[in-house]
């Protein structure tokens, strides 16, 4: 054990002493919007300006011909679903490593999630493992860009186009990512983003559908599974549904703050991408610790960074480990959710609607503890800790110090 330094849950000097730097995420050129969009005497995205707007932006910094604005990020991946044409007993492979969000829309389609093993470096899906699981009532991949970090897009397209399945980016956590100088979200069929609190930017609540197919019909169907299935293009509506879909509509007042937003994202991104290499650079060498793999020629921006302890390199728990960070003052928490998505009560008893089995009936599919053994070791072994684009170049510094100290402390 090297014990050069004394550990601050020892009784030792704590490494960060200052706070952390912070800043306002918000301010007057959102009042201005907000303000704009209230005199407009209209809060309806069909009648007003700032959502249309909002949109155009976005169409512009992606290079995408159409997008949809929807409530939130779950709103988005819904409708990704919906406009692929995901249907009853259809599987759809994904990560067993997301949020909640990434799966609701699956089974309110009454399609049967699917979960793909992932890489134990990257933290996403392996190629190999979705190929995997395809079986004939496969329909769609929906891949999740974790923490800002692009999935290995090139394989996953080519097994896409192999068995004739849709691709639906979750870039819930991946502003302005690139996967080999392409933006992810701009990769797949329909590309998925989220303007909750928890995000890069922020309309409180809120989504985007990127439609990259370039073709309108598909942009005129996404468009209108977002809106329940009413057609509403220029002045024209149509209010004769031939089929189900929900009311996922943006407010003019969700879209006249991301208009606001875009405008700060190019310099949110690259605040975190260097704070994320940063982190890299200074704790790549440790022997007891894994960080997180970036494919080549891309760029992660780190909307969290995550990395993993290499258990048989330390002389403690990962709870021990854990709890001397906070010590040290940087917080921290074991994973990034508590179990991998398979293992939660609604798969494990295949309830997704009160006192029914429904949709899981339709599917040979079963969940069971080590079905993604990857994804559970990532969860066993992974560190997260919170980044804010607003942190000081000497915040990130104190960061790496307490980590490497903490790891140099326990290091066998």
């Amino acid at each position: 054990m090297n014990q050069m330094h004394k550990l601050a849950i020892h009784g030792g000097d704590k490494t960060k002493t200052t706070p952390f730097g912070t800043g306002k995420r918000f301010g007057l050129e959102e009042a201005k919007e907000l303000l704009e969009a209230l005199e407009q005497n209209t809060l309806f995205y069909h009648f007003g300006h700032k959502v249309n707007k909002f949109l155009s932006d976005f169409n512009d910094m992606y290079q995408v011909p159409y997008s949809v604005a929807t409530s939130s990020g779950t709103a988005a991946l819904h409708v990704a679903l919906g406009a692929a044409g995901i249907t009853v007993g259809d599987e759809v492979i994904t990560s067993p490593i997301t949020d909640q969000g990434t799966v609701i829309g699956i089974l309110y389609q009454n399609a049967i999630p699917v979960f793909a093993d992932l890489d134990p470096h990257s933290y996403n899906l392996d190629p190999a493992s979705i190929e995997s699981r395809i079986t004939p009532r496969t329909k769609a991949i929906l891949v999740v860009h974790l923490a800002g970090n692009p999935c290995d897009m090139d394989p996953i397209m080519e097994i896409a186009k192999k068995h004739n399945l849709k691709v639906i980016e979750d870039c819930a956590q991946a502003y302005l990512t690139k996967y080999k100088s392409r933006l992810v979200g701009t990769i797949g069929d329909y590309g998925c983003f989220s303007t909750n609190d928890f995000k890069h930017i922020s309309t409180g609540d809120g989504g985007i559908v990127t439609v990259n197919s370039g073709l309108e019909e598909d942009y005129h169907r996404t468009h209108a599974f977002s809106d329940k299935n009413y057609r509403r293009m220029g002045t024209d509506v149509g209010r004769t549904p031939e089929s189900l879909a929900p009311n996922y509509r943006m407010t003019e007042l969700q879209g006249a703050v991301g208009i606001a937003q875009l405008q700060k994202l190019e310099w949110i991104c690259e605040q975190r991408s260097r704070i994320g290499m940063t982190l890299d650079a200074g704790l790549q060498e440790l022997p007891s610790l894994s960080i997180m793999k970036i494919p080549e020629a891309s760029t992660c921006t780190y909307w969290f960074y995550m990395f993993r302890l290499v258990m048989e390199n330390l002389t403690c728990s990962r709870e021990d480990f854990c709890a001397a960070l906070s010590a040290e003052g940087i917080t921290n928490r074991m994973g990034y959710i508590p179990d991998v998505i398979y293992m939660q009560p609604m798969f494990q008893q295949k309830h997704a609607y009160p006192g029914s089995t429904f949709p899981f009936e339709l599917s040979d599919v079963h969940y069971q503890r080590g079905d993604c053994p990857h994804a559970e070791a990532i969860l066993q072994t992974a560190v997260q800790v919170p980044l804010s684009e607003f942190y000081t170049h000497q915040d990130v510094l104190d960061i790496v110090t307490a980590i490497r100290k903490v790891a140099l402390y326990y290091q066998k």
